[in-house]
Formats: structure tokens, sequence, C-alpha cells
């Protein structure tokens, strides 16, 4: 149950996190989830949205490069040591991650976590078999 994660390249400048920003808000675009990463010349925002296709479209429109890549979110409780257990789980199983990043939604008790890893399929089996709750792009939308 992987979701699509839309990669923008932009520079890394003042003012270019906000020219993005400006483009979905005008375009009336809620991000569920951003995570920013740079190097001296150049950034890597990565977004969720609830229609990640479109958006990609329109991004590239507007002459950015972007990738779809798929990703994993997960619905995690929000206590002490959740995340360990589930990366406890994914070593013993020989999963990597490449990278994560959390965001908040309205659910309480909850947190939420964005997962990219190496052979993703395999992933989604070794959290299903572990009753790990995996969240939908349309479940998204609910959080």
């Amino acid at each position: 149950m992987t979701i699509k994660q839309i990669s923008i390249f932009i520079e890394n400048r003042p003012e270019s996190l906000l020219e993005l920003t400006e483009v979905l808000a005008k375009n009336k675009i809620n991000m569920r989830a951003l995570s920013l990463a740079d190097t001296n010349d150049f950034g890597i925002a990565r977004i969720i949205v609830d229609n990640p296709d479109s958006v990609a479209e329109l991004l590239t429109k507007e002459g950015y490069i972007v990738k779809a890549t798929n990703v994993i979110a997960l619905e995690i409780p929000d206590e002490t040591g959740s995340l360990n257990s589930i990366l406890r789980i994914l070593g013993e199983n020989g999963r990597n991650v490449e990278y994560m990043y959390g965001f908040t939604g309205r659910k309480s008790n909850s947190a939420f976590m964005i997962l990219r890893s190496t052979d993703v399929p395999t992933t989604e089996k070794v959290l299903e078999n572990n009753g790990i709750r995996m969240v939908s792009e349309e479940g998204l939308k609910e959080i």
C-alpha cells in the first residue's frame, strides 16, 4: 500500500522554497507532509499531497524538475518506543530505511511517518506481517 511522494529540485537560495509554496497555495494544494534536504547548490523538497499526479504535472509546467516516488505512510502509536519497535522489525528482516520523516494529523494518539526503503514491496510485506498499519492515498485525506 504505497503512496506517491513528489520530490522537487529547487535552488539553494533565499525564497526558492517560498516560490514553491506560493505555486501550491495559488493552486489550492494542501501539503500533508514536507521534508527538505539540501546541498550547497540545490535542495530537494519532498511533499505528500492529495493528488500527486496532477500536482507533479502542474509543477513541471511551472518549470520545476519533479520526480514521483513510491513511499510508505505509517500510522504508529504516539508513545515512547513505537518508532524504535518498527525499526527493530525492519532491521531484523533485512530492510534498509533510506530516509524517513514525520508529519502530524488530526487523529490523537497517533503519529505518522513517511518511509522510503530499498525494495518497497518486500518492506510492505514485512510491515503487514507484523501488524503495522500503513495508510493509503485515500486514507491520507482522512488524517
